[in-house]
């Protein structure tokens, strides 16, 4: 059985467990219970604090978690990174009153600056030079410099909205944060094929995200064309239709790419053009 600690509430906590179910595996979110196992896969999922899972995977009490960079570097406890997850994605940045002027990181020596990651900043500070004092606090971070309590913060961002409305701009980035997955590094081989299933079941949900998979009939003599244009996994799938003269064409795109090349396919005549989303892919 691999137990994995997962985020108790928020957003990270809901794209885990969306993760979790796009990968085929049952699991409770009923936040009543701390421990719940899987009902269909070898695992238990263990809810607690963001800030605590760092410590609990490299203490054995969980073998893995999910959480984000920034709570892992700020604890900077003996884990391994097992893999980046590509979601829940913000950044750790200095934020100061809007009206201030700011000629760049000298502005914060001297300051006092708001902050719930005091580790992450202090080695910032330290590399560049810079003599600030840092204050410590939970929670709302960002009312700091409203309140006379510090002259800058430094927190998370992800839309920036939430400077905005304190009347702070944001005018230096530190580090991108996302969700990891990390790891005990004295797990039992057992463990590690449960593990290894995971995130083969992982990978699949992930290397499907942003695909479409499209079908297409296309003149046989333009195929040729067709396929050139065509950024497929491998190589697009053709295939001779009823009508001589005709071929259907299947392939996978990517959506970013997927107006510009649909243009395309119909400047070469593709038509009946069916695009269809994909749930899983194996590669």
């Amino acid at each position: 059985m691999l137990r994995i600690a997962v985020q108790s509430k928020g957003r990270l906590f809901e794209d885990t467990m969306a993760l979790l179910s796009e990968a085929g595996i049952k699991v409770s979110s009923s936040k009543r219970t701390l421990l719940v196992q899987s009902s269909n896969f070898p695992v238990e999922v263990l809810y607690l604090r963001d800030d605590d899972i760092p410590q609990s995977v490299a203490t054995g009490v969980a073998d893995v978690g999910i959480v984000g960079h920034n709570e892992f570097a700020e604890r900077t406890e003996d884990a391994e990174i097992v893999r980046p997850l590509g979601f829940s994605k913000c950044r750790l940045s200095l934020a100061i009153p809007k009206a201030e002027d700011y000629p760049g990181l000298s502005w914060f020596a001297g300051k006092k600056i708001a902050t719930s990651y005091p580790g992450i900043l202090k080695d910032y500070l330290q590399q560049n030079g810079v003599e600030a004092e840092i204050h410590v606090i939970t929670g709302s971070v960002e009312i700091a410099p409203g309140i006379g309590l510090a002259d800058a913060i430094f927190d998370i961002v992800s839309s920036g909205s939430t400077l905005v409305s304190n009347n702070l701009k944001e005018v230096e980035v530190v580090m991108q944060s996302e969700a990891l997955l990390i790891g005990h590094k004295g797990m039992s081989e057992e463990k590690r094929a449960i593990l290894d299933e995971l995130l083969f079941r992982i990978e699949a949900v992930k290397s499907a995200e942003d695909k479409k998979y499209v079908l297409m009939n296309v003149p046989t003599d333009k195929v040729a064309d067709v396929v050139a244009v065509l950024p497929g996994a491998k190589s697009p799938t053709v295939m001779p239709l009823a009508q001589e003269g005709w071929s259907s064409v299947h392939t996978v795109l990517d959506e970013k790419r997927f107006w510009d090349i649909i243009s395309r396919l119909k400047e070469l005549g593709a038509q009946g053009i069916l695009v269809l989303p994909v749930e899983k892919m194996i590669l």
